[in-house]
């Protein structure tokens, strides 16, 4: 459905051109049960004037127009009144062309109104003037969130119910302001409405002079969207092309990213390097694509590849690993069953996986986590997941199109649950299964006790995480001096060193980065074992990584102490140029800029390097030591 434009008549070719340049926006309309929704498109279709006549006859009776009939298409939501299936409608302006999802509001279809949100850019959010914000418009508006959607427009609908009262609109702004502070939602607009009447619609209302913003319309049409940055080439193999004994090609959709001819390029998860022959389609072999181009690739090389495999840039790596940490919405009415085998399919992927924990529930109504062991129908959560074979995958954050997945119930097929992978955990033999070869812990005739009594010390990790450019390095090597000075066996592991040796055929993926903490804290071990004071001074990004190494040592032989600097303090200080690159695009990766960090939740030191020098933080680190027993 489009706009009339004097082109079509005069020149069609230079219409279509024109249209075909217009940007795409998608975009989502929720809310609570009965806030308006359907009836909103529908008044924005017809004062926009994209709906036809039939269509306008079919939707009108005793001269009056029910505008939510216009997509409330199955005979059950007209009956109810309601919205039950995600009813999709596209049009188009002089300025943008649009794909709306009309998602259900009632509880019980909350996996509808997941999925609409799924692939939308921006999202409407629908509150009765009267009711205000409920426990529905909570949840809707912490799976818009949960979901990365940055923009949202809250229309305070059925001002005509309340006398248009700019009070009552103002409180419900509050209202909506303060949840929102508990949400990633960096861009927040709102608009009071009457979608049975138009207010504020498409054209602005005399019924609110008070408001000054623009109409839901002109904020559809001039909100710049946030473009998703450039995100490295990923294509999920779906299908193997063998037609004849010639010809082998690899074919699925570009999840992100581009891809041309000559390209050097890595398979997953066997990890093999090839370049790209050519890009086939089926009109013709293509010089470029991109996401999310359908395109079949053939490869220079002949190597293993099957469906469910991803191919990737040859450097930049997205994570592997059997064990992964998610946010979930449970959407089936039988509650998750930890150690309950169910299928996961992310990508083209499908593989069976169970549940090792829950880590917490969100309560909707205060957006707190709660402690819990089980998920149910339409929760929220966090989850610790264990599949059987090795994911290939990015964080949701990153990448929504390589971090999202759903859960399948192995009886009955069923969907039961919508993931997105916040971080990759640790896929050490430990954490497989089965274990991997008959290994074993060989004991030695000489003790650790008897080794740390001759250096007549307890031995321990100080482990100092921070930032890049907080001053862990400097502060390890100031208190490492004191020990020596105290007479006291140490050794400082530096993150940049280990890399020269030990750690240099890993890259900064993080994949590999969960590598390198997990390879340092089983040599930090190993140096306690043999009676040692050992000093680490990285970055170490993830809570999981370090609560590892913790977990690998005693209660007692694990210090983490957080070197606490702001980020614009690092960045002001960047002794490396690191930050500057970074920002540049330079460096793919980089913690603080584009990859996360989860600070400590309760490290036992934590060291403000604003209101401390190097020398006072050395000397509250020794100071800590002290109190411990000898």
């Amino acid at each position: 459905m489009s706009h009339q434009s004097p082109l079509i008549a005069q020149d069609i070719e230079q219409y279509l051109k024109q249209h075909e340049s217009k940007q795409l926006l998608r975009f989502i309309t929720c809310g609570s049960v009965d806030d308006g929704k359907s009836t909103l498109i529908g008044r924005l279709l017809h004062d926009s004037q994209l709906i036809y006549e039939d269509q306008l006859q079919a939707i009108t009776q005793n001269e009056e127009v029910n505008f939510a009939n216009l997509v409330d298409g199955l005979q059950a939501e007209r009956e109810q009144g309601i919205t039950i299936d995600v009813a999709y409608r596209y049009f188009s302006t002089a300025k943008r062309k649009f794909i709306i999802a009309d998602t259900p509001g009632h509880e019980q279809y909350t996996r509808n109104m997941a999925t609409g949100a799924s692939t939308s850019d921006l999202a409407i959010i629908l509150i009765d003037a009267e009711k205000g914000v409920k426990t529905q418009t909570r949840r809707h508006s912490f799976i818009v969130s949960l979901l990365g959607i940055k923009h949202v427009i809250v229309a305070v609908n059925k001002m005509d119910s309340v006398g248009f009262s700019q009070a009552r609109y103002k409180e419900i702004q509050q209202e909506y302001i303060e949840l929102a502070g508990l949400l990633t939602i960096p861009d927040i607009h709102f608009v009071p409405i009457s979608a049975l009447n138009g207010d504020n619609v498409v054209h602005k209302s005399a019924n609110t002079p008070w408001f000054r913003g623009r109409t839901l319309m002109q904020y559809l049409e001039t909100l710049e969207i946030q473009q998703a940055q450039h995100k490295a080439f990923r294509l999920p193999v779906q299908w193997v092309n063998r037609p004849n004994a010639q010809f082998r090609g690899y074919a699925g959709n570009i999840a992100s990213g581009a891809v041309q001819p000559g390209d050097t390029i890595r398979v997953l998860p066997s990890g093999k390097v090839t370049t790209v022959k050519s890009i086939e389609t089926f009109d013709g072999a293509l010089e470029r694509a991109q996401a999310p181009q359908a395109v079949t690739l053939t490869l220079n090389d002949d190597i293993d590849i099957s469906r469910g495999n991803m191919i990737v840039e040859k450097d930049a790596l997205p994570q592997m690993s059997r064990r992964l940490r998610a946010k979930l919405v449970w959407l089936h009415e039988d509650a998750l069953q930890p150690q309950r085998e169910y299928l996961l399919k992310m990508n083209t992927q499908t593989t069976t996986a169970q549940c090792d924990k829950v880590r917490y529930r969100i309560d909707i109504n205060t957006l707190k986590e709660v402690e819990d062991n089980q998920l149910g129908l339409n929760e929220i959560g966090m989850i610790d997941l264990q599949a059987t074979q090795p994911l290939v995958f990015d964080s949701y954050q990153q990448n929504r199109a390589t971090g999202a997945f759903i859960l399948i119930d192995k009886l009955t097929q069923a969907t039961v649950a919508a993931g997105m992978v916040t971080q990759a955990l640790n896929d050490s033999v430990e954490a497989r299964s089965p274990r991997v070869g008959p290994v074993t812990w060989q004991t030695t005739t000489v003790s650790a006790a008897e080794r740390a009594a001759l250096k007549q010390q307890k031995p321990v990790v100080l482990w100092f995480t921070g930032l890049s450019g907080a001053g862990k390095s400097a502060i390890a090597n100031a208190v490492e001096k004191r020990l020596l000075e105290m007479h006291k066996h140490t050794y400082l592991l530096d993150g940049d060193n280990v890399r020269h040796g030990l750690n240099a055929g890993l890259t900064f993926s993080e994949a590999d980065r969960i590598e390198n903490i997990r390879r340092i804290g089983e040599v930090a071990k190993l140096m306690v074992d043999a009676g040692l004071i050992v000093l680490t001074a990285f970055i170490s990004p993830l809570r999981a990584n370090r609560e590892f190494v913790r977990s690998r040592l005693a209660q007692d032989e694990f210090i983490e102490i957080f070197v606490d600097t702001p980020l614009e303090v690092c960045e002001q200080r960047d002794p490396k140029g690191l930050y500057a690159k970074a920002r540049q695009g330079e460096i793919a990766n980089f913690t603080g800029i584009s990859s996360p960090y989860e600070p400590p939740e309760a490290p036992e030191l934590t060291l403000d390097t604003t209101a401390l020098s190097i020398d006072e933080a050395a000397d509250k680190v020794i100071a800590y030591l002290a109190t411990r027993s000898p």
